[in-house]
């Protein structure tokens, strides 16, 4: 775990994780105020963790993303992530099933000044993503959604990404259950099963060229080739 105590860096060393954090300080007050504030809203505590989060405005940076889609807004952290690494002509559409977190994050976003530069879509992702369609092709998808629909996101993604484009999946290790043949914890069974399959696909559909981050939790990075 990392010093936080929630959502590490992924490495072994408790010695390492608190030196990486120290020297690369991946939350900045800005940051820290959107995780405070989306837990004091009530919100589940699930937002991606401070490395995971500067992994999203690296990668984004690295791959000159300027047309983003976001499935899973939650309170809106790790869509500014994703806008910082976008540059002043990036555009987010980022989807939330829940009214009451798509709300946090439509204060996040104007608080950062980074409201015109993104669209908050509330609802099942797998019926309005079709809204965006005529926008396409993106440069990057970022998953962060259930987890049940990641099989139907990557579909999607395999169309509407550009060739070059990156798709980024957080969540992919399915808390350690896509490496058992059954999964027996906290989290739904079947989750972990779409997971799976999402993996399987990405790594060997043919579409991408992809690996995984050893992040805690799971960080899969695939760019379309075909």
């Amino acid at each position: 775990m990392s010093a936080a105590g929630e959502k590490g860096f992924g490495q072994g060393s408790e010695e390492l994780a608190r030196w990486t954090e120290r020297v690369f300080q991946p939350e900045d007050e800005v940051l820290r105020e959107i995780r405070e504030r989306t837990v004091a809203a009530g919100l589940r505590p699930i937002q991606v963790g401070p490395f995971d989060g500067l992994h999203l405005e690296l990668l984004t940076r690295a791959a000159g993303a300027r047309r983003a889609v976001e499935i899973g807004t939650l309170g809106g952290y790790s869509g500014v992530c994703l806008l910082r690494g976008m540059g002043a002509s990036g555009f987010l559409h980022t989807f939330e099933r829940e009214p009451a977190a798509a709300a946090v994050a439509a204060e996040t976003f104007r608080r950062t000044g980074f409201a015109s530069r993104v669209r908050i879509h509330v609802g099942d992702a797998r019926e309005a993503l079709a809204q965006v369609e005529p926008e396409g092709p993106f440069d990057l998808v970022f998953l962060d959604a259930d987890k049940t629909g990641y099989p139907d996101y990557l579909a999607w993604a395999e169309e509407h990404l550009r060739v070059g484009g990156v798709l980024l999946a957080d969540n992919a290790f399915g808390w350690g259950g896509v490496a058992r043949e059954r999964y027996q914890g906290r989290h739904s069974a079947e989750g972990v099963e779409a997971l799976k399959r999402f993996n399987a696909r990405l790594a060997g559909g043919g579409r991408f060229r992809a690996t995984m981050l050893p992040t805690e939790e799971g960080l899969a990075f695939g760019v379309k080739v075909r």
